[in-house]
């Protein structure tokens, strides 16, 4: 389905790979990746399994740009607003993050699919994850996570793997010298404890939680390296930006404070 556009394109910033990221009336018109059309199966999916927190897909326009709705909400902009880093908003995303996984996990993707690729877990995969729920892919409402967007690196994965992805993130897993100020009291150990018991998250796979992240680390620091080398645009702006170091300092910082924060999971 194609949609002539004559409305007033708004550019969209914010996101850290895609450029050209427009809001047109209620839609967002993004470029077409190699993913795309898997992507849109995949939220014809959730949409029909009452998936209320992604944007739906609508096709593309005579541009050849893919067409989502857009959704309604606050984003979490820098500085971090407080509302972003609250108890309870930690405990509201773990729970958007289950149903979402308790979504996908229903989904059969098309012959042929194509994903993006990146750092994964080693386990048998379970559904087609978000992999990517950063500080800027999470809307708001009331103060509180209500969607996901930007499914740009859904793929195949475990649902702790994308709990380990979402707690990089919104823990944070990281080296408090790459904080901002409103993050540096928070304590990571109950936070995690919280998310994991939000989402429902077993016993098994707390075990393996922090495992799971020392390798994520590892992994992600080889993959977007590779991707700065090989595809440059955002990839290459991060790299350049310090990703690559951030990571490193996170995995070290994560080495250091494992057994403590292991105590807070069993």
């Amino acid at each position: 389905m194609f949609v002539v556009t004559f409305q007033k394109e708004i550019p969209l910033l914010g996101g850290d790979v895609t450029d050209g990221v427009v809001r047109v009336g209620d839609t967002v018109r993004r470029p077409v990746r190699t993913s795309t059309r898997s992507v849109h199966a995949l939220l014809r999916h959730l949409e029909s399994a009452g998936f209320d927190g992604a944007p739906r897909a609508m096709g593309f326009d005579e541009s050849g740009r893919e067409i989502l709705t857009y959704v309604e909400g606050e984003s979490a902009p820098r500085p971090l607003p407080g509302y972003a880093l609250t108890d309870d908003s930690l405990a509201a995303l773990a729970e958007l993050l289950r149903r979402f996984h308790d979504a996908s996990a229903g989904f059969v993707p098309p012959r042929g699919a194509c994903w993006e690729t990146g750092s994964n877990d080693d386990a048998p995969a379970e559904l087609i994850g978000h992999c990517d729920v950063n500080l800027d892919n999470v809307i708001f409402r009331d103060g509180l996570p209500a969607a996901l967007i930007d499914f740009d690196m859904a793929r195949p994965t475990t649902r702790l793997f994308d709990v380990v992805t979402t707690l990089r993130h919104w823990a944070p897993i990281a080296d408090p010298v790459d904080l901002e100020p409103l993050q540096a009291d928070l304590a990571v150990g109950p936070r995690l404890r919280l998310f994991c018991d939000a989402y429902g998250l077993a016993a098994r796979d707390r075990r393996r939680l922090l495992d799971l992240s020392r390798l994520r680390f590892n992994r992600s620091y080889v993959s977007m390296r590779a991707k700065a080398e090989s595809l440059g645009g955002g990839w290459a702006r991060m790299w350049e930006g310090g990703a690559g170091a951030r990571i490193r300092r996170a995995c070290t910082w994560l080495e250091t404070n494992q057994d403590r924060l292991h105590a807070h999971l069993i």
